[in-house]
């Protein structure tokens, strides 16, 4: 209850940071939650939702199917890992996603992150987040070439020459490091984190309730 108590001392708008990375399941769960209590929240106050960088896997090179990934990460086998991927789909479930997480592939978000940071400049990046989220754990389809990112920008209707020549530049890569920096700063080591006016900080994909009840605090 402490958290909610200092919240009570934030005024009517306010900024929520968002640290996460496409290839996270549980920010895309995490993003739905926070979603609907914004929605559940009405009018009345100003709420801005920012996308923060952070790299699950920086320094990965090439691309691996995710199932091979995880267990030599966390040193399962592979009736393990389906069993893990089986619940994060039924909980995905529970949120209106439709998780297809077999043939997910792993690779470097970088370039996807350099992309999100460049179309916050032209309105787009809230757009392009959720095709990502949705291309990658709905149609498992990959996101880290170009290529694969261009396709996911056309199908959004954003100019792919002025994409192209983002990802064709080194653009947004010290940002990237600063986000990931910040978030370890804040005393974050994995996504999502949630970060209210950069002063409370809210850790992993917290039930929806938990972002109903903030609002409702701010509100009273």
């Amino acid at each position: 209850m402490a958290f909610l108590q200092k919240v009570s001392q934030l005024c009517n708008s306010m900024i929520i940071d968002v640290w996460s990375d496409i290839v996270c399941p549980w920010c895309f769960i995490g993003r739905r939650r926070l979603q609907k209590a914004i929605a559940n929240h009405g009018t009345g106050h100003d709420i801005t939702v920012r996308h923060r960088a952070f790299q699950l896997q920086p320094d990965i090179s090439g691309v691996v199917p995710t199932a091979e990934h995880l267990a030599q990460k966390y040193r399962l086998d592979k009736t393990k890992v389906a069993e893990m991927q089986a619940n994060v789909c039924s909980i995905a479930d529970g949120e209106g996603l439709c998780y297809n997480l077999e043939n997910t592939l792993s690779g470097n978000t970088a370039d996807a992150h350099r992309l999100i940071l460049w179309a916050e400049t032209i309105g787009r990046d809230d757009d392009l987040l959720e095709a990502l989220y949705s291309a990658y754990f709905e149609k498992s389809k990959p996101v880290f070439s170009h290529e694969d990112l261009l396709s996911i920008t056309d199908e959004i209707g954003i100019d792919r020459i002025a994409a192209a020549a983002l990802l064709a530049s080194d653009e947004y890569v010290d940002q990237i490091q600063e986000d990931q920096a910040l978030a370890a700063s804040l005393g974050a080591n994995g996504v999502p984190f949630y970060v209210v006016d950069m002063k409370f900080g809210i850790s992993g994909a917290q039930p929806q309730e938990h972002f109903d009840q903030i609002f409702s605090q701010i509100h009273a």
